[in-house]
């Protein structure tokens, strides 16, 4: 069973707009990952300042190498000036 992660990014007044570019095209590096099976992105409607990824990954364990690897690379620290906190993902389990 696929394991279902949303990302939230909440990005500092008026920074939405400047978020999105860089993490959509980020996201063919996402998708090429071991064990992604899919990365949809979303905006709030009602703020757009925040931004989310619905992510679906084949276990966990390849979200967490994911994410060791975004931040060996630098991605998310350069995210940081962006952000009013830093990312955070939210792992969910399926209740039906």
């Amino acid at each position: 069973m696929s394991h279902t992660v949303m990302a939230e990014f909440h990005c500092n007044e008026g920074m939405g707009e400047l978020l999105l570019p860089g993490l959509m095209e980020s996201l063919s590096d996402t998708r090429a990952f071991e064990g992604c099976e899919s990365v949809e992105t979303y905006v709030d409607q009602d703020d757009p300042d925040r931004v989310y990824l619905w992510e679906k990954w084949a276990k966990r364990e390849n979200y967490e190498q994911y994410i060791a690897w975004r931040i060996e690379t630098g991605m998310l620290e350069a995210l940081a000036p962006v952000l009013v906190k830093p990312m955070t993902p939210t792992h969910l389990s399926p209740q039906d």
